[in-house]
């Protein structure tokens, strides 16, 4: 989706960055944020990890945040910008 590749120094996709790390942008940030149990009988019997994709870009016409849109169950919970960048934040569960 970036272009780019998906290990390795040129790589710009980053889980759970440290603040010391120097981002290249466009890039897409990700963290687990929680486990959702889906319930039978007042049971959990399957737990889903959830994660927050955060995708920041410069174009605001950029087709990153649809591509991630597009992914099987995910979901688009919000758009903002910040230093003249754009950031979609999207819940995956995996």
């Amino acid at each position: 989706m970036l272009g780019c590749p998906d290990r390795g120094e040129k790589c710009r996709v980053y889980f759970q960055p440290p603040a010391s790390k120097e981002m290249i942008y466009d890039c897409i940030v990700y963290e687990r944020s929680r486990i959702e149990p889906t319930f039978a009988d007042n049971q959990p019997y399957a737990l889903h990890d959830r994660y927050q994709v955060t995708v920041i870009y410069r174009n605001p016409d950029s087709e990153i945040p649809s591509k991630i849109a597009l992914l099987p169950m995910c979901s688009h919970e919000r758009h903002y910008t910040k230093e003249n960048l754009n950031h979609d934040v999207f819940n995956l569960y995996f």
